[in-house]
């Protein structure tokens, strides 16, 4: 895999040496070579709620849609290759007849907490439910409230991590319960030995008069 290769057109190229990267980056081709995903990935997109992916449609546009999930719902089946479960929405199918007709597809995992991005090239299939109940098996969210639909399977050519500038740490509402928990029970210990000691204070009162 070398993401450089396939990502950087001629056009892009002629761009880096008119602006003074290209030699980075030329660099950059030659050696950014893995062989799929590390622990670091796979890590990092078992910890995803959502990705955008952009398809390719006959119109000659892309067509970027937002998938979202449970924490976990896209699946690493092992270094080349993930999967999860396209869920019923609104019935517009239009990145599954994107794919029907233009199997390329690109993804980008957005991290806000960490302000970390994962780029990814795939080939997208599309399997039905009926297909491959023993995938269904291993990738359905079974906890997760959902209708599934059909199942979609991303053979990745090609990954990067973008640099973290200009995201915006975000947070989700369970990322602040997690970070001000301890803060809240030592208030709530506070308060129990406030309570504790007002009564104490009331009881000897009450035995001096």
């Amino acid at each position: 895999m070398n993401y450089a290769n396939l990502a950087f057109s001629d056009a892009a190229k002629a761009l880096q040496s008119q602006h003074g990267s290209r030699r980075v980056y030329e660099q950059a081709e030659k050696k950014n070579v893995v062989d799929g995903f590390t622990q670091n990935e796979e890590l990092f997109i078992a910890h995803q709620d959502h990705f955008y992916m952009a398809t390719f449609g006959d119109n000659g546009y892309p067509y970027i849609q937002h998938r979202g999930g449970p924490q976990g719902f896209v699946k690493v089946l092992d270094n080349h290759t993930l999967a999860f479960v396209d869920f019923a929405g609104n019935k517009q199918y239009i990145s599954a007849g994107n794919i029907e007709t233009n199997a390329n597809v690109s993804l980008i995992m957005i991290s806000y907490p960490h302000r970390a991005r994962l780029k990814l090239y795939a080939k997208a299939r599309i399997v039905e439910l009926s297909d491959d109940p023993g995938l269904f098996d291993q990738i359905d969210p079974e906890d997760y409230k959902h209708r599934p639909e059909r199942m979609m399977v991303l053979d990745i050519q090609a990954y990067d991590w973008n640099c973290p500038q200009h995201i915006t740490p975000r947070y989700t509402t369970d990322e602040i319960e997690q970070a001000f928990a301890p803060q809240r029970r030592r208030v709530a210990e506070l308060e129990a030995e406030n309570q504790r000691l007002k009564t104490e204070l009331e009881n000897l009162k009450l035995k001096a008069v």
